[in-house]
């Protein structure tokens, strides 16, 4: 699976070839940083790996005077991977948010019937955990653990719920969309 900045890129990148100054000009737009701080550097070592991997290629260009510039494109490799880790993302429940975050704002390079089923699986998956760890919030626990422990199961719970709500959001999206379609 990809890394959660290759996934970002890559991303960004099939929606449009652009350079890296580009790139982190659109991360900067995008408010990026507020959910996942992806610095400059990385956004440059990202895209020179994912090109050693030959997931996208860079066409050199030069425009009147100015220095050459890389344009980044995917590549059908690139776009194969990309796919693959999202649908991936999307499948696993993980408390680090960003990785199905990433996945969600790429999750519409995938066909409509694709987003619905994994979004459901997800769905499924979030229940089924939410209702493992609520197993343990009970009485007899709370009394026998220190209360930063069942603070802390409360706060997972509550993450789990938050997932269950975001998922639910994604999939009414998908049928307002299908629904408009018709």
């Amino acid at each position: 699976m990809l890394s959660k900045p290759a996934m970002l890129l890559l991303g960004i990148i099939y929606e449009k070839p652009l350079n890296a100054y580009e790139i982190t000009k659109l991360l900067a737009y995008m408010n990026i940083k507020w959910w996942f701080n992806v610095a400059d550097s990385t956004v440059y070592a990202t895209l020179k790996n994912l090109e050693k991997r030959g997931l996208i290629k860079g066409t050199t260009e030069r425009i009147g005077n100015m220095p050459d510039r890389t344009i980044y494109s995917l590549t059908e490799k690139g776009r194969d991977e990309l796919k693959e880790s999202i649908k991936e993302s999307i499948l696993q429940f993980n408390y680090d948010t960003n990785i199905f975050t990433i996945a969600a704002f790429n999750m519409d390079i995938l066909e409509t019937e694709t987003q619905k089923d994994l979004l459901e699986k997800r769905l499924n998956i979030l229940q089924s955990y939410l209702a493992g760890i609520s197993e343990q919030n009970n009485e007899t626990w709370k009394r026998e653990v220190p209360d930063f422990h069942v603070a802390n199961l409360e706060r997972m719970i509550d993450i789990v719920q938050a997932e269950i709500s975001g998922t639910k959001r994604l999939l009414s999206v998908i049928e307002k969309e299908k629904n408009n379609e018709k």
